[in-house]
Formats: C-alpha cells, sequence, structure tokens
C-alpha cells in the first residue's frame, strides 16, 4: 500500500504542477501584475527621430567694380593782354572872382523889449482842522452793504473852493469796504461848507472829513 501510495504520488506531481502553474498565470492576468512583469522583463522601445542639417549659408555675391571715368580737361584759351596807359588825373582851377567894391551892409539886429515880470504863483490852499456845513452830509447807506453787514469810517481829503462845495474828494483812509467809501465821497461832494476866510477874503482850503457808516 505505500509503495502504491508513493507510485501515484509521483505520477500526480508533474499534473499538480502543472495545475498550480496555470492558476498562478491565471491570477497574474487576472490582477494586472502579469502586465507589469511582462514590460519589466522586456526592453523598452527608444524612438529616435532624425533631423537634417541646416543648409550651409550662402556667400554674398563679390562687389561690383564700377571703372572710373575720368573728366575731359577742356582747353582754356589764354586771354589777350592790353596794354593800359596810366594818366595823371588834371585839376582846372576856377577863373578869380572879381572882388566887391563895396562892402554888404550888416542888418542891423532887432531891439529887444523886456518882458513884463510875471505875477506871483497863487498860494496852495492850507490844510485846516476844523470845518463847518451850511449843508452837512447826508450818506446814503448802500444796500449791499446793508445786507452784508458792512460797517465802518471813511476819511475822505477834501478840496473846499471859496464858495463851500467840495472840488476834489478823494479817500484818505479806506473803511475797508469799497462800497461805503464811494457813498461817503457821493455824500460829501453834495455838502455845503461854510467858506474860510482870511483877510475879509474867501479862500480854498483842504480839511479831512469823516464819515461812519454803523447800522442799527
Amino acid at each position: 500500500m505505500t509503495r502504491e501510495l508513493k507510485r501515484r504520488s509521483r505520477r500526480l506531481a508533474p499534473m499538480a504542477a502543472i495545475v498550480v502553474g496555470h492558476a498562478v498565470v491565471f491570477y497574474l492576468a487576472y490582477s494586472g501584475m502579469l502586465r507589469t512583469v511582462t514590460h519589466a522583463i522586456l526592453p523598452q522601445v527608444v524612438t529616435v527621430t532624425f533631423v537634417a542639417a541646416p543648409e550651409p549659408l550662402k556667400a554674398p555675391p563679390p562687389p561690383k567694380l564700377v571703372p572710373l571715368v575720368q573728366p575731359k580737361q577742356t582747353f582754356v584759351p589764354p586771354l589777350p593782354q592790353l596794354n593800359i596807359v596810366q594818366t595823371e588825373p588834371t585839376i582846372t582851377l576856377p577863373p578869380p572872382q572879381p572882388r566887391a567894391a563895396e562892402a554888404t551892409p550888416v542888418p542891423a539886429q532887432p531891439t529887444t523889449h523886456a518882458a513884463p515880470p510875471a505875477p506871483p504863483a497863487p498860494s496852495a490852499p492850507k490844510m485846516v482842522t476844523g470845518v463847518e456845513y451850511v449843508r452837512a452830509p447826508q450818506p446814503v447807506y448802500p444796500n449791499i452793504s446793508r445786507r452784508m453787514g458792512e460797517t465802518g469810517v471813511v476819511t475822505l481829503y477834501v478840496l473846499i473852493g471859496e464858495k463851500g462845495k467840495a472840488e476834489q474828494v478823494t479817500v484818505h483812509k479806506s473803511s475797508g469796504s469799497s462800497n461805503l467809501d464811494e457813498a461817503g465821497r457821493q455824500a460829501v461832494l453834495r455838502a455845503l461848507f461854510k467858506p474860510q476866510v482870511e483877510d475879509g477874503k474867501a479862500v480854498s482850503v483842504y480839511a479831512l472829513v469823516p464819515i461812519n457808516f454803523q447800522l442799527g
């Protein structure tokens, strides 16, 4: 019995090895390991691409030689020489004039009369500190200054004539508003002053006149 079993086992051993080998191959094919093993065993294919060598550059053509053309020489005949005779300039004097027997009379100088003395220039008007009014200035408050709330005192430099009227009025010190300055100047031009009298005669004088603008 033992020998019979040993004989059967020897016969079945190759068949079992074949079956096991097929099972292993089937398992590897099913799991994808067979493809990995095949890629690892087989050599990889290397692709080589040949690139054509560039064509050599063509040498530039040699420059063209242009023959030089020499200009033709033209013959210029020499100019004939002229004989120039130098002559000395002659000066002809006019004949002498006969002298007059009588000398020309000298014109008599006009007699000048002395101009009368000029009258003395009038003296400039003097400056006075106080003035009196016949009709005092009545300034009109400008509407725009009233709306803007402008106030101030304008001092005017006034030339008072012999008849008591303001002949010239200029701003000596501004109030800070051109509207108020002009309103004060117009008021002084409408005013009438008491004339200044010196030695029983009315004279022109300068005076400073202040105009105060205040809102009530």
